[in-house]
């Protein structure tokens, strides 16, 4: 370590400290204990700040995100644009700098994070997604994908079961260029961590089939840079490296539980600044510092010129390659999908999941970098991509991927797959089990990242698994995640609606699909679904309004018969996607759902929170609001009201009000 790494550090240091004395908000044990070896880690990696999105560049992933001022003091400093006025505005209104990394916010930063863990499982899936593209792309003299994923967390981030999930999954899966930096401060919120992470680390990683290195302080930067570099050299297995700090080093809070999310206090800074000899302003950097962070970025403009030259060759030998990589990274829909007459084309009854499987299988033949799998379901969910190899470490350009039972992981990884750009993600599991998931849906959601989520067995159709089995309320706390869409479709025509949204959309869709078969609506329409909800048949002046997602249009549609049987004029709504319905225009919600009509049914085979908004206070809901039962799925749906007598007396009672 030479005087200029030792400035540069204490630099990271004071600008963290004061960004949250100022705010009196935000986390500055961690970020001042992990600056050197977070500076030690960006110094050598492969980025360059006048181009935060070039393709050749090293990831870098904050799990502990709590520690956002430590990131945003090295992009400062690195060079990427952040200011010291953004420093002192850090979780302020309408800043740079909130208090956890924020994706497309914040130039550099490659991930939100903040919900402790998630940011392994997406560093595993950024992990995932080099290797794939590297062996897909890859050619002699070439190597157009080359980068290591770092990640940096605390001890909290090992305590999430997230986090040994993806542990587990990168250890099987040998991600050699995955290396993650874990500061061992021994401090939680709470106090010290013995009472409740006494596991040997070490021993459960290297079971997991990591390599492991343990530094014996956090200020001996060689040692740190020693590690990294045995980490690089080993790409047969992901990396664990040890880091021993005391939280809030050097300042009267080491190795309190005080340091770790509160402002340090005017007192404990001037002792910090006494104990580093640091003599200079708040918020000051020495001369000497940036310029020798101006040398690095030179370095870095260098790496990124060397990779384009290289790019060119390659696009000049490799052609047909490049037009390939091209096409990878472009996220419109291909037309040839579009007009493919089998993506509609059904004959017999089928479930959803059944005509997911196919129109999945489908868009992979023109979305080859289609990349995902099943939470050990794929027989069930139909997520497999026929033909295809599963990714494995002796097979990195497989398509299919087993996630094993680790749903929120594989939510996870996902999202770190869409971060890395070149490939779509996917994931499946039973609906029921999107409870396990919904952290990392939430995190796409937060993200803009059109993750697809193939959750089948949507409602008490799954039948003899009974309740533990059979979602109630999932459909509606799924629709209550924003920026998310999710489908319910009818029908082969709904489902392959919902396929074009999701696979042409910037946000995540969950498409909810059944066990059960379900006919072919002569109704439907694929253009139409796309607006949410539509008329599927019925009056332009109706005394009673249906409406029905998923399974159950087919059951409003034959109220419908009985009702206009007795004379009753009926409108029947399809609503496979309620999310997209609730933007469209005021005019043509009004259209569907005409104010003038009170008399409303709402029918889904789930709880009935979803459509209070849609049938107001005069209108009734066929819905089940209660757990389900182990039966089949025909007794079910008779014994909970899904039946046409039921739905009619509840249209009834509607128009009576």
């Amino acid at each position: 370590m030479n005087k200029i790494d030792e400035l540069s550090a204490k630099s990271i240091r004071f600008l963290a400290a004061e960004a949250v004395e100022k705010a009196k908000s935000g986390h500055p044990g961690l970020a001042i204990d992990a600056a050197p070896m977070a500076y030690t880690l960006w110094k050598q990696m492969k980025h360059n700040p006048k181009d935060p999105e070039w393709q050749g560049r090293d990831r870098f992933v904050l799990s502990a995100g709590h520690a956002s001022v430590l990131e945003y003091s090295l992009l400062h400093l690195f060079g990427y644009g952040l200011t010291i006025e953004d420093l002192k505005n850090f979780r302020q209104w309408g800043s740079l700098t909130p208090g956890h990394p924020e994706y497309r916010h914040t130039k550099g930063v490659e991930t939100t994070s903040g919900p402790l863990g998630q940011g392994i499982a997406i560093a595993v899936g950024m992990a995932m997604a080099e290797s794939r593209l590297a062996a897909h792309f890859n050619r002699d003299g070439y190597k157009v994908v080359d980068n290591y994923t770092y990640a940096l967390c605390g001890d909290g981030c090992l305590q999430e079961g997230v986090a040994s999930e993806a542990a587990s999954m990168a250890g099987t899966m040998g991600l050699g260029k995955l290396i993650l930096i874990y500061d061992r401060n021994h401090i939680t919120i709470e106090g010290r961590i013995e009472s409740t992470f006494g596991e040997n680390v070490k021993a459960r990683f290297e079971a997991y089939g990591w390599q492991v290195q343990e530094v014996a302080s956090g200020e001996d930067m060689d040692a740190i840079q020693a590690a990294l570099d045995n980490a690089k050299a080993d790409t047969e297995h992901p990396s664990l490296i040890i880091v021993n700090t005391e939280i809030g080093y050097g300042t009267a809070k080491q190795g309190k539980a005080s340091a770790h999310g509160e402002p340090l206090g005017e007192e404990a800074l001037k002792s910090m600044r006494e104990f580093y000899q640091w003599d200079y302003a708040p918020f000051e950097v020495p001369g000497e510092v940036y310029a020798h962070f101006d040398e690095l970025g030179r370095g870095y403009a260098k790496a990124e010129e060397e990779y384009n030259r290289m790019f060119e060759g390659y696009k000049a030998a490799y052609p047909e390659l490049y037009a390939e990589w091209v096409r990878w990274h472009d996220s419109k829909l291909p037309e040839e999908l579009l007009n493919d007459p089998r993506l509609t084309a059904a004959e017999k009854p089928m479930a959803t999941r059944a005509t997911s499987g196919e129109i999945l299988n489908l868009a992979a033949e023109y979305m080859p970098n289609l990349f995902g799998g099943s939470a050990d379901l794929a027989p069930s969910n139909k997520s497999e991509l026929k033909g295809r190899a599963y990714y494995s470490k002796e097979e990195r350009d497989g398509a299919n991927v087993h996630f094993g039972i680790r749903e929120f992981a594989m939510a996870a990884v996902c999202n770190g797959i869409m971060l890395y750009g070149g490939l779509r993600a996917y994931c499946a599991t039973f609906m029921v089990f999107s409870d396990y998931l919904k952290p990392a849906m939430r995190m796409a959601a937060l993200m803009k990242l059109p993750v697809l989520y193939i959750l089948t067995h949507d409602s008490i159709g799954v039948g003899e698994d009974g309740p533990t089995h059979q979602p109630i309320e999932h459909l509606a706390s799924i629709r209550a995640i924003p920026d998310t869409n999710l489908f319910r479709p009818a029908d082969k025509k709904e489902t392959a609606a919902a396929y074009i949204a999701a696979l042409s959309g910037t946000m995540p869709t969950a498409l909810a699909l059944t066990r059960q078969n379900l006919p072919q609506l002569e109704e439907t329409d694929v253009k139409k679904a796309m607006l949410g909800g539509y008329i599927l048949r019925g009056s332009e002046k109706p005394d009673v309004i249906l409406m029905a997602s998923g399974s159950e249009v087919e059951l409003a549609m034959k109220a419908a018969d009985e009702l206009e049987a007795k004379g009753k004029k009926v409108r029947v709504v399809s609503m496979p996607c309620t999310d997209i319905f609730d933007r469209q225009s005021a005019e043509y919600k009004e259209s569907v759902l005409p104010g003038s009509v009170r008399a409303r049914v709402a029918i889904e085979a789930g709880c009935a929170m979803s459509w209070y908004k849609y049938i107001g206070l005069d209108g009734e809901t066929v819905t089940v609001d209660h757990f389900g039962a182990s039966a089949p799925a025909g007794i079910l749906f008779k014994e909970f009201g899904f039946t046409v007598e039921n739905v009619v007396a509840a249209a009834e009672r509607a128009m009576s009000k």
